[in-house]
Parts: structure tokens; sequence; C-alpha cells
């Protein structure tokens, strides 16, 4: 469990999820922030990006509520970072 959230953990978690959702070999530091979740390299369809959800909130102890999905699109790494921040520090 991470105590205290901050922008670095958070996009550390992330990037791991993220890369073990698309099933790569890669560490963290490989992948750009905006790096495309499903592009040449990440492959994150919609019911895998549901399960990254459930992994981050188990690792990183917060909960990320459905209304801060509705209406909002993921494109990139640094989509998911933000919006797995703003849940941690409204979390606080």
């Amino acid at each position: 469990m991470i105590t205290q959230l901050d922008r670095a953990a958070v996009t550390e978690s992330v990037k791991r999820v993220v890369i073990a959702e698309s099933r790569l070999s890669l560490r963290p530091a490989d992948i750009e922030d905006h790096e495309p979740l499903n592009g040449e390299i990440l492959r994150v369809n919609s019911l895998g990006f549901v399960g990254m959800l459930v992994r981050l909130e188990d690792e990183l102890d917060i909960v990320l509520p459905d209304d801060l999905f509705v209406g909002r699109s993921f494109h990139t790494v640094h989509d998911l970072i933000e919006i797995v921040l703003s849940a941690a520090q409204a979390s606080r």
C-alpha cells in the first residue's frame, strides 16, 4: 500500500498496470506518459480498462468512483494518471 500518493508513485503504478494489461515485458520507465492506451505499443480494450481500474484501486488503496468516468475519454497513459491522481486527492 502506498501511504502518501504523489505523482511519481501514481505514474509508476499506472504504467505497471497498463504494461501488465498489455502483456508486455517492459519497465514503467520505457512507457511515455503520452503513449496511447491502444496504439503500437499498448493494447488496452474496454474490458481490460475496467480490470486495470480495479487493480489500481487495490494497489493504491483508493476508490475510483464511477462518476469520475462519466463523459470522459481516456486515450493516453497521462489521461489515466490524471484521473487516478484526482481520485487519490479527493479521498485524502
